[in-house]
């Protein structure tokens, strides 16, 4: 056996501990040998040698292409003599084994793996591995600022509030806005406070639940703005039927004349919520709104509950009435709205329209006394033939509308009716014509 066949045999048998280096030395023996006309090995021996050591390849290993330019990672293998060569692109490339050389190779022992698993980790702390930040092109330096940042949430300067002139006297409402104004049937709306005043004003806003009250918003409306306190939906105007506002004034860093506090309670009409003409233009909107007055000029609208002790001593001081039961409100206008040519006259039914207050009277005698209204009506106006009128009686139970449909059936049978309009007035309207 020659010299050279002896280190075959050694490489051939250390194939599996041979480096590249190992191997690049052998060749170059080989090369150098044939050049001094000393090759002791054929090309087949030589292509047996390479097939041999190739075997030995494994995925992973990084291997070079011996014929041409290139290389990549072993990522199979098609036969016995085939290598699938998976290149930078991700393109996998058949090549045959005798035409690559390992140029390295993976470790993939527990121990490697596990070492690998928590670096990664580490590169992923702040979310990105070092690949995807050269990727994005963040491998620049970057000069920190070493400025402090500024926590805006110390920041206390407030501006001073703007004043107007006349804005001295307190002026408060409470203001609905339908969100469409085109569907006002259907729409939803919304609840704003409005301060229209130079002072500040706590404002709680409640709704009566029986003889309990809850909270449904609170909060400080500076001079001169309107908050926003809630939205809703006609679902919700049975519950907003007693509403009440509580309000305390004050200006900020200088001195201002003592507001006394402010409790003002309202009835909310759900009917009007369907009628187009309730909701008006008015300076705090862009678009109509149904307004009600809690305090204009330091002056606080009627109370909804009457003071027992000041009604007391007002009977006291003045000859009492001949009915004790009842206050009645000025002699009643009828609202005249033009329509085309005609006037229609709107007379609207609700006792609370009509009398400052029901103590002492029941049911029924609240019930007659709004039939006698109506009657005395249609008697004011039995003498214009043709002429249109709107009595508002409410969607309720239907009592006071079965009373009214009786009276036009048995005493006013030349008259005709029917509803009025449901745009204009809601459910709860019904149109009489004088025949």
């Amino acid at each position: 056996m020659t010299s050279g066949q002896k280190v075959l045999d050694i490489m051939l048998t250390n194939s599996t501990s041979s480096s590249p280096i190992a191997i690049a030395n052998f060749c170059k023996r080989l090369c150098v040998k044939k050049q001094k006309g000393h090759f002791p090995f054929s090309l087949l021996g030589i292509s047996v040698f390479f097939r041999i050591f190739a075997n030995d390849m494994k995925k992973g290993d990084k291997v070079r292409f011996l014929h041409e330019v290139g290389g990549g990672t072993v990522c199979g293998f098609q036969g016995k003599n085939v290598v699938l060569v998976e290149d930078e692109d991700g393109f996998e490339i058949p090549m045959l084994m005798s035409d690559v050389v390992v140029v390295g190779s993976e470790d993939y022992s527990t121990s490697n793996v596990v070492n690998a698993k928590a670096a990664m980790q580490r590169e992923a702390a702040d979310g990105r591995s070092i690949k995807a930040m050269m990727k994005e092109g963040q491998d620049k330096v970057t000069v920190e600022d070493d400025r402090d940042e500024i926590d805006y949430s110390k920041v206390t300067f407030r501006a001073p509030a703007e004043e107007r002139k006349g804005g001295n006297a307190l002026s408060a409402y409470l203001a609905f806005v339908p969100i469409d104004i085109k569907e006002v049937t259907r729409t939803r709306f919304e609840a704003y406070f409005v301060n229209d005043s130079n002072y500040y004003l706590q404002y709680s806003y409640l709704i009566a639940e029986g003889n309990s009250w809850t909270l449904r918003a609170h909060g400080e409306a500076e001079p001169n703005t309107k908050e926003f306190i809630e939205e809703f939906g006609r679902e919700d105007l049975n519950k907003m039927e007693r509403v009440c506002i509580q309000m305390l004034a004050y200006k900020r860093d200088k001195p201002f004349v003592l507001k006394p506090t402010i409790d003002v309670q309202l009835r909310i009409d759900g009917v009007k919520f369907y009628k187009l003409h309730m909701f008006e233009d008015n300076d705090f909107f862009e678009q109509k709104a149904l307004i009600y007055t809690l305090v204009e000029q330091d002056k606080v609208v009627r109370p909804l509950v009457v003071d027992a002790q000041r009604l007391k001593a007002e009977m006291y001081r003045h000859e009492e009435p001949a009915d004790k039961t009842r206050v009645q409100k000025p002699q009643l206008q009828p609202i005249i709205k033009r329509r085309g040519d005609e006037d229609v006259v709107v007379v609207d039914l609700h006792i609370d329209a009509l009398l400052d207050s029901t103590a002492g009277m029941s049911k029924g005698d609240i019930l007659n006394y709004q039939v006698d209204v109506f009657r005395k009506t249609l008697a004011k106006y039995s003498d214009k033939k043709g002429q249109r009128i709107v009595f508002i009686h409410g969607k309720g139970e239907g009592v006071l509308r079965r009373a009214l449909v009786s009276d036009l059936s048995y005493r006013y049978k030349s008259y005709t009716y029917q509803d009025a309009s449901f745009q204009e007035y809601g459910y709860g309207a019904t149109q009489v014509t004088i025949r």
